[in-house]
């Protein structure tokens, strides 16, 4: 019986682990999206203005 529950216990502990685990992944996937698509819309605003600025000058 002491075996079954120790089992037990290692399985809800091992959930635990797990879930923090996977938590922590998720949230830095959720930074590396969020600072890529800021990265994104910086390098496509640059680009229309030096579109723009080189068109004014020709």
């Amino acid at each position: 019986m002491g075996r079954i529950l120790l089992i037990a216990a290692a399985v809800i502990v091992g959930f635990f682990l797990l879930g923090s685990v996977i938590g922590l992944i998720f949230g830095a996937l959720k930074w590396v999206l969020i600072i890529g698509a800021i990265a994104l819309i910086v390098s496509v605003v640059l680009k229309l203005t030096r579109s723009s600025r080189s068109g004014h000058y020709s």
